[in-house]
């Protein structure tokens, strides 16, 4: 792996601002880096700010301190060299799998021989071969986000931001949906940022996982994960395994069991 820097947050914090309320401070001071085709993840008790932070890497809100650079160079609006993929597939439901997948790049005015030519090279890559005239009610919830990551894939970008990609699906299809989303990202080498509940979802797909404090969401720790790859669900079985997913647990649970309290 390339030690390149790909991805890096630099005093990134967010407050904001209520009409007749006082202010929530979301971030405070989150410093951090990712590298050239790293797999990192985030993870933290609800509310901890993690999407807020995911948003705010991709351009789609401003932050209240600090700056985020992709390659050195600041970040202040969404742009093509991110993409995000978000908890609910926004799949277009009178587009087949092959329009869907090729739309950003035909809303960048990609000529349609070579934005399909490209849409059908993730297709394939993520596993929908066979299936590129289907429409998205004919696809399985696995299937369907999928088609969310292909179409994320196609149009390029250097960094793949993934918030909560697998939580509408059942706890079987999850797992499945694990170890392709790493096929996926072994084949293609991007660089990817994923938030997720699921510390053993956060450890089996990534690199390194990074723990957030409650709100105001600050760094606590950063869990280097030096488990074999290629992985497979088998790992999850492992006492490496276990021990990295019980010390993680051990870091949030306290914020975690405070949080379903107030609920």
């Amino acid at each position: 792996m390339t030690e390149a820097v790909r991805l890096a947050v630099d005093g990134i914090g967010k407050t904001f601002e209520r009409r007749g309320k006082p202010p929530v401070e979301a971030l405070r001071d989150i410093r951090m880096t990712i590298r050239e085709g790293e797999f990192v993840s985030i993870v933290g008790a609800s509310g901890s700010g993690k999407s807020t932070l995911l948003r705010i890497i991709d351009g789609l809100i401003a932050p209240s301190a600090g700056v985020v650079r992709v390659d050195g160079r600041p970040v202040s609006k969404p742009g093509r060299d991110r993409a995000m993929v978000f908890q609910q597939d926004s799949l277009l439901p009178w587009k087949t799998v092959a329009e869907n997948v090729a739309y950003g790049l035909t809303l960048a005015k990609v000529p349609k021989a070579e934005a399909f030519a490209t849409a059908q090279k993730f297709i394939d890559i993520a596993g929908l071969k066979g299936f590129e005239q289907h429409y998205p009610h004919q696809l399985s919830g696995g299937m369907r986000q999928r088609v969310n990551v292909a179409r994320a894939l196609a149009v390029d970008p250097e960094i793949l931001l993934l918030d909560e990609p697998f939580a509408a699906l059942d706890a079987q299809t999850r797992e499945i949906m694990q170890t392709e989303l790493l096929s996926i990202w072994q084949a293609t080498g991007k660089t990817v940022l994923l938030i997720t509940h699921q510390i053993d979802e956060a450890v089996f797909l990534s690199d390194r996982v990074i723990v957030f404090s409650a709100r105001p969401g600050t760094i606590r720790r950063e869990i280097p994960v030096p488990l074999p790859r290629p992985r497979d669900l088998e790992l999850k079985r492992s006492a490496e395994f276990v021990s990295l997913v019980d010390t993680i647990w051990k870091l949030i649970e306290a914020e975690v069991r405070a949080g379903l309290k107030e609920e």
